[in-house]
């Protein structure tokens, strides 16, 4: 393609800096944050709407594989692009140890600019990039870029942080106690812009947080039909107490039937970190 972007510009200084620290690859594993919660329950929603293997996914902003090579243990062909250089040396060791069905391709790359024919996968994962890409029209872009490379007919899974995510994780983590923290959830609740100014490891870094028909609307711009919006963590976001309940069997499935029951309802939708947004390219 002519006039390419560079695969940093899709991030800003401080998010490209949180990444290179090397923590995503651990993150889904870690209780304290929701990880374990965050990774069953994308896991669940994939497996409840892509189609059968062996489809084709691009997993865009894949980060370290832990999507992609789950998927592509179950026969999907999967490629994965990221914008940071670690990440594609993670994705391409954790593919490599797979050697009965390593990933498709690894590449560093642009979501705004995909090397990818149109008409030619199945299914997009967009489940990062949209929060990193804090201007509307780069959003936009990136989701138009998925829209593009799609079949008619194909699926996008595209996940965004809550609006209300730095309120909830604070309350359950005690963190209103620091007037900085208290500073950046008002900036969270006036327009989405998340900034970390101190860089506190606790806080994230720089983001746009959606609210819900926000992401409604982002993707129904890109030109997608027939949209669900539905919560990942849910109600798991508000328990001070998670790791009691995901560390005790059957309170861990009672507390995913509640997330279940409720992962559409409109009310209750930004009561959530992520949420995932899952259209269709007619």
């Amino acid at each position: 393609m002519s006039n390419p972007l560079k695969p940093a510009e899709s991030l800003s200084n401080e998010a490209f800096a949180y990444y290179e620290q090397g923590q995503e690859a651990q993150r889904l594993l870690q209780s304290q944050k929701l990880g374990p919660l965050e990774l069953i329950r994308t896991q669940e929603l994939l497996t409840r709407y892509l189609p059968d293997p062996p489809a084709v996914i691009f997993d865009v902003g894949g980060g370290s594989g832990i999507y992609a090579c789950w998927l592509a243990q179950q026969g999907y062909e999967v490629h994965l692009v990221d914008a940071v250089p670690l990440h594609v040396e993670q994705a391409r060791a954790a593919s490599q140890a797979q050697l009965d069905r390593p990933l498709a391709s690894v590449s560093l790359g642009d979501s705004r600019q995909l090397d990818r024919a149109d008409f030619s996968v199945d299914v997009v994962l967009l489940m990062g990039p949209l929060y990193h890409l804090i201007d509307r029209r780069d959003r936009v872009t990136a989701l138009r870029e998925a829209y593009r490379i799609l079949k008619l007919d194909g699926l996008i899974f595209a996940v965004g942080v809550s609006r209300f995510a730095s309120v909830l994780g604070g309350l359950r983590r005690g963190h209103f106690d620091d007037p900085t923290f208290v500073k950046i959830v008002q900036q969270d609740l006036s327009d989405g812009q998340h900034r970390n100014p101190d860089n506190h490891p606790a806080y994230f870094t720089t983001a746009f947080f959606h609210h819900p028909e926000e992401l409604r609307e982002e993707i129904a711009e890109a030109g997608f039909s027939n949209e669900k919006l539905l919560a990942i963590q849910g109600l798991g976001a508000v328990l001070p107490n998670f790791e009691e309940h995901w560390s005790d069997t059957g309170r861990r499935e009672r507390l995913l039937q509640a997330i279940r029951w409720l992962e559409a309802e409109p009310s209750t939708l930004g009561v959530t970190s992520h949420m995932m947004a899952i259209a269709q390219k007619r």
